[in-house]
């Protein structure tokens, strides 16, 4: 779904209203510490139900063609690049990690028109990088904001790359794959070379994934569900050696949240049968889960079947308020998919994995226990919460 996006799109707002230096670069934070500026923006305050005039709208299923769509399309007003994993070394201790590139359009392109000055930029791109110690009990996140020129940050499909500043993600294979991510702050880093275990998982109605029933208000998406990651994370200066799985989503669109929404819960898990699944959850404001909620259940074989609202449930049985925000959010759930005999109790790595950085969201590593047809079935995945405390 278009949750990342939504972020986005909010903040981008604010930096064209002229707060473009302060949110250039945020710094670090743990549990214990947490430094510079803390202000946010409430994603549903910033996007109205109307999408901006002259940008492409995803109005219907189309077919996907790679390399290409790897690469950026500028004709929407947004997109995203969205690598989440949970890693460990030999020795058993884990990192999970959070890797994004955001490309924001500040107006449609226009066919013919070249740019007055090398400086001058018609897109932004925004990136957050986090890094979960689970053995350290820290969790530190930044996010870089820079614009499309001089080289500064960008994107293209062949060969694949998409950058800020020395943050990257890239491929030198002409399909795009493997990829290699590198991003680094502070004395924290990952290195990683992820290569896909299954092929693309076209989300939604083929690729097309609905966000309300006005025509155009959705998404393109496609996701790589299971990649196998190695490579090197660093922390206090400290490099290990590390693999794992990784999931990457992938959206482009032009749409905006609706009125009577106010938030998303979005999970995604590798279950060690093979299997993955995906669930989002569209909050209303009055609390109930929006009838286009949905996910997708990825079969060892990597056939998805789309899961419905009233295919899937999904309960918080905990909750954990932010020192920081002193927003409450959920933080154990009990998924369950009853047509797949599936049900998982679902628990976060760390209990503080809050990113402020310009926007304010939960998004964190956490792993699942639980029955599947009546077997014992475990998983490791991420956990998005946005607009919670708004």
């Amino acid at each position: 779904m278009s949750k990342r996006a939504l972020v986005v799109v909010g903040l981008t707002l604010v930096l064209v209203a002229g707060a473009l230096a302060s949110f250039a670069r945020w710094p670090s934070r743990d549990r214990a510490e947490r430094v510079g500026v803390q202000a946010t923006l409430a994603v549903s305050a910033a996007l109205g139900p109307d999408a901006p005039s002259g940008f492409a709208r995803a109005v219907a299923a189309r077919p996907f063609s790679f390399p290409a769509d790897h690469g950026p399309h500028p004709e929407f007003r947004t997109e995203w690049w969205y690598y989440t994993g949970n890693l460990e070394t030999a020795e058993g201790r884990h990192f999970g990690f959070q890797l994004t590139f955001f490309r924001v359009a500040l107006a449609p392109p226009v066919a013919g028109v070249e740019r007055a000055s090398a400086w001058s930029a018609s897109q932004l791109y925004l990136a957050h990088f986090a890094l979960t110690d689970t053995a350290g009990q820290r969790f530190h996140a930044w996010s870089r904001l820079d614009r499309q020129a001089l080289g500064l940050a960008g994107a293209r499909a062949t060969p694949f790359r998409v950058w800020l500043g020395d943050w990257s993600a890239e491929s030198e294979s002409p399909d795009g794959l493997p990829v290699r991510l590198h991003a680094g702050e502070d004395d924290v880093a990952i290195d990683l070379i992820l290569t896909s275990d299954k092929p693309v998982v076209l989300q939604g109605d083929r690729g097309l994934s609905r966000k309300g029933p006005e025509p155009g208000n959705a998404s393109y998406y496609y996701s790589l569900s299971r990649m196998s990651a190695r490579g090197t994370v660093r922390v206090d200066g400290t490099p290990w050696s590390v693999s794992g799985l990784a999931w990457m989503d992938r959206e482009w669109s032009t749409s905006a949240l609706g009125p009577e929404l106010v938030g998303w819960d979005w999970l995604a898990l590798q279950l060690d049968d093979g299997r993955e699944v995906m669930v989002y959850r569209l909050r209303r404001r009055d609390g109930t889960a929006d009838a286009l909620s949905a996910g997708a259940l990825i079969g060892v074989d990597g056939v998805a079947r789309p899961l419905d609202l009233d295919q899937v449930r999904l309960d918080a049985l905990d909750h954990w308020t932010s020192p920081r925000s002193h927003v409450r959010y959920p933080s154990r759930w009990r998924l369950a998919v009853p047509g797949a005999g599936l049900v998982l109790e679902i628990v976060p790595r760390l209990a503080d994995q809050e990113l402020i950085v310009g926007t304010r969201y939960w998004e964190g590593a956490v792993r699942g226990e639980g029955r599947a047809d009546g077997r014992p079935v475990a998983g490791r995945g991420y956990v998005e919460l946005v607009g919670y405390g708004e």
